[in-house]
C-alpha cells in the first residue's frame, strides 16, 4: 500500500527514490519466495498445529483460530505461508474456503526425513546388541 502512495509522489521513474521503491519491492518478492520452503514452513510450531488440525478433515479459517489463542489475522497469515509452501490447498464451497492437507507435499517432507530413520534405527540396533552382550556378560 505504502509503495503506490510513494510512487505517486516520486512519479519520476529515473528519480532514485523511484529506483530505492522498485529495490524494496523486488527485496520483498524475493523474501517471499525463500518462504516458501516446506521446511521453513513447518519449523513453525503454530503452522505444525494448524497441519496436526486440518489433517483428519477439511476446515475454515474461522474454524481453526478457535483453537488457537492467537488472532484470525495471525491464523490467515499462517495459512497463506503453509499455501505458498503448497502444503495445504484451499476448497471454496459457497462463501467459505476450507484447508485441507495436501498430501503428496507430506510424502516428500516423509521421504526425507526417511533416510535418518534408517540411520537412527540402525544406531539403535547397535545400541541393543552392545546392552544385550553387557547384560550377558553381567549373568
Amino acid at each position: 500500500m505504502r509503495f503506490f502512495n510513494l510512487r505517486k509522489k516520486f512519479a519520476k521513474p529515473n528519480g532514485c527514490a523511484y529506483i530505492r521503491i522498485c529495490n524494496r519491492l523486488a527485496a520483498q518478492v524475493k523474501l517471499n519466495k525463500m518462504r516458501r520452503d516446506i521446511f521453513q514452513a513447518i519449523a513453525d510450531p503454530t503452522r505444525r498445529a494448524i497441519i496436526t488440525l486440518i489433517a483428519l478433515h477439511a476446515m475454515t479459517p474461522n474454524a481453526i483460530a478457535n483453537n488457537f489463542n492467537i488472532t484470525r489475522q495471525s491464523v490467515s497469515k499462517h495459512l497463506r505461508i503453509l499455501t505458498e509452501c503448497e502444503l495445504v490447498k484451499q476448497e471454496h464451497q459457497g462463501r467459505e474456503i476450507y484447508y485441507s492437507l495436501e498430501i503428496q507435499k507430506m510424502k516428500e517432507i516423509d521421504k526425507w526425513i526417511a533416510q535418518f530413520r534408517k540411520i537412527w534405527e540402525t544406531q539403535f540396533n547397535q545400541l541393543d546388541n552392545v546392552l544385550a552382550t553387557l547384560k550377558k556378560q553381567k549373568k
